[in-house]
């Protein structure tokens, strides 16, 4: 964890290296900044949430991680950062990734002068049959 912070230009602090940990240690996976910290907890890791976010916006901005919004109260990130889309399962607040491949898109839209896209990101909203 230590080596994967330097080479991002994030000094391994304590603190970074324990949430990263927990983060990577599992696999790609989707958590909230509550969830973090909960497991942080249950970790003997001494850890604000405000400090979970700061890290998290860290990891953010360094490239490690991914954050995706999906309306004000709900923002989850991803520690899978290549190109894939979610399915959001309503109700449950539960992320499933959908490759890239398994999305056609039939018109981009051409972005306004002076931008480019740098991403296309896809949430598809799910609910259970029959509620």
């Amino acid at each position: 964890m230590k080596t994967l912070l330097r080479s991002v230009g994030l000094r391994p602090t304590r603190q970074r290296v324990a949430l990263g940990w927990l983060l990577f240690g599992k696999g790609n996976r989707h958590v909230t900044a509550e969830v973090l910290h909960l497991e942080a907890t249950q970790a003997r890791v001494p850890v604000s949430l405000a400090t979970v976010y700061n890290t998290l916006n860290q990891f953010t901005g360094a490239g490690i991680l991914r954050h995706l919004r999906f309306d004000r109260s709900r923002s989850f990130f991803d520690t899978n950062t290549s190109m894939h889309h979610h399915f959001f399962v309503e109700g449950e607040n539960l992320l499933i990734d959908v490759s890239a491949d398994d999305l056609r898109l039939g018109k981009i839209p051409t972005p306004p002068e002076g931008y480019e896209i740098s991403r296309i990101e896809v949430a598809v909203h799910l609910s259970a049959k029959g509620r």
